[in-house]
């Protein structure tokens, strides 16, 4: 069989088994499309050798990067000679990508690729009728009512920042889809996840209570320490959270939001939205990132940072994958410092879907590190995208850094890729990359009756904005964000100096418990410092 008869048969597979499985007329589906896309060789090969490199690494410390006098701190570019040397000599994936000669890319150029791709299906006269048929619905809709006409429900979603579209389209249109248009490479549903339950320990330890000025995973990272040494408190710096909303008005955050959104299951915006928690989620994440001391207590590892919060997860719904890939595309246009996701879908094998490769993939080459929860159903088991092998997974830790029984990890494999070439495959590699206090977090959560409200939660969703917090204080104590170019670089000098300096527990080397260790964000600072990262 040929390669595009192999194609299609996977398609119509792929589109019979969504139609079986649909109870409704219509159904919702991510398209995913080839054709051009910004992706450059010696990235790809820095980044399957870094992660290679890693994975044989025994010692945290290896992983940190080269000195910026050796890289060129500016723009990176040092000679042959220096590459070469480079090349040989650092385990540090920032170092081995400085070492190949890469471009920079703009925002601009990643859209008008994406774009470019979806073309064909766009312009398919399969969307074009779902288009129509939905401007006709709305009009009927209004006519019925005596009310003016509502806008057309469109029914096509373009995510230019992964070559996908997210479709609403009948089982026939489906049908015909692979056949109608070319380029196609995948057809999934839109499926749904749902919001990781924030468990309450009854009983909170005298060592957790006792930590009166903050709360224990500050301490534990040294975050406060960090603010008196470097004066490392956020400032100038934007987190993209996708969440389950935030409640804005609580005294932690209130004027802590730069910019929100709110997405549907089909990934469109919602007009009008204004800032809230479908649950509580968000908010306790939220605190964790950037909140003040209202209660008494510091929550936020970042006080000074600001948020772009996006709502892509309802707390009584859940979302979709259609929801989150529209709001890493919306952060990616917000120009967000660091991205935290404390969302997931279990994954039990070791394949991992490609669903948000080119996603993580080109928020990476912007510069932006994407840090989620690898999950919160134990040993061997992951979340996705957090297992994705660009993501920066995160584990969970209580306050004796042992790791919580409910983290998640486990050894994955690439066996086909978007971006890899065949000859790079079978990738294998280790989730997660490290891990943050998760076990009785004391953080924010929605106010009641008009009063602010607080409480400690367990889970990889509360250790993951420790780290998204730890990068926007490394980011203002630095001047990695202003002074390191190309941007896929700078992600990598980030996550490299922070897997480079945690205080090393578990097995030699990355484990599937802790990844390489316990976050530090002062040591991570002070070793950004001594390699010449500072101001």
């Amino acid at each position: 069989m040929t390669s595009a008869n192999a194609l299609k048969k996977r398609l119509n597979d792929q589109v019979a088994a969504i139609i079986d499985t649909s109870e409704t007329a219509q159904c919702e589906v991510i398209v995913r499309m080839g054709g051009p896309e910004a992706v450059d060789g010696a990235v790809l090969t820095g980044i399957r050798d870094g992660v290679l490199r890693r994975t044989l690494s025994t010692c945290a410390r290896d992983l940190l990067p080269a000195k910026a006098s050796a890289l060129g701190q500016v723009d990176l570019a040092p000679t042959r000679p220096q590459r070469n040397e480079l090349a040989r000599a650092d385990k540090s994936l920032s170092a081995w990508l400085a070492a190949q000669v890469i471009q920079p890319i703009a925002l601009d150029l990643l859209k008008s690729t994406g774009l470019e791709s979806l073309a064909p299906l766009v312009e398919s006269d399969i969307v074009r009728s779902a288009i129509a048929a939905a401007a006709e619905a709305a009009l009927a809709r209004g006519t019925r009512s005596a009310r003016p006409a509502r806008p057309a429900e469109d029914p096509y979603v373009p995510i230019w920042a992964s070559n996908t579209a997210i479709l609403t389209l009948e089982k026939d249109a489906l049908k015909d889809l692979p056949q109608a248009v070319s380029g196609i490479q995948e057809i999934h549903p839109n499926s749904r996840l749902f919001v990781p339950p924030m468990v309450t320990p009854q009983e909170l330890p005298a060592a957790v209570t006792d930590n009166k000025a903050c709360s224990w995973g500050l301490a534990r990272t040294n975050a406060l320490a960090a603010w008196g040494a470097y004066n490392a408190r956020g400032q100038n710096i934007l987190v993209g959270m996708l969440d389950t909303g935030v409640d804005a008005t609580h005294p932690d955050i209130a004027g802590k939001i730069a910019h929100w959104a709110e997405f549907d299951s089909l990934g469109k915006m919602v007009p009008g939205s204004t800032p809230y928690d479908s649950d509580e989620h968000g908010t306790h994440c939220a605190g964790t990132i950037c909140g003040g001391n209202h209660s008494g207590r510091w929550i936020g590892m970042a006080p000074e940072a600001r948020l772009a919060a996006a709502l892509v997860m309802n707390g009584k719904k859940g979302g979709t994958h259609g929801q989150i890939l529209s709001g890493m595309q919306w952060a990616i246009e917000r120009k967000v410092d660091v991205l935290s996701m404390s969302l997931g879908g279990l994954t039990l094998v070791p394949d991992v879907p490609d669903s948000y490769e080119i996603q993580i993939y080109n928020t990476l080459r912007v510069g932006i590190p994407v840090v989620v929860a690898i999950g919160n159903s134990g040993h061997q088991t992951t979340g996705s995208p957090g297992n994705d092998y660009l993501a920066f997974a995160v584990g969970a830790t209580d306050h004796h850094d042992r790791i919580a029984g409910f983290s998640g990890g486990r050894t994955h494999i690439v066996r086909k890729s978007r971006i890899l070439h065949d000859d790079m495959l079978p990738l294998v590699y280790s989730k997660p990359e490290l891990s943050a206090p998760g076990v009785a977090v004391y953080s924010s959560t929605p106010n009641k009756g008009g009063k602010p409200q607080w409480k400690a939660a367990n889970g990889t969703s509360m250790a993951t904005p420790h780290v998204a917090g730890a990068i926007a204080q490394l980011l203002s104590a630095t001047s990695l964000k202003d002074k390191v170019s190309p941007s896929i670089v700078r992600a990598q000098l980030i996550q490299d100096l922070l897997m480079g300096s945690v205080e090393e527990l578990g097995e030699v080397g990355q484990d599937h418990r802790y990844g390489y260790g316990r976050l530090d964000v002062l040591r991570a600072i002070g070793a950004a410092h001594d390699l010449g990262y500072g101001p």
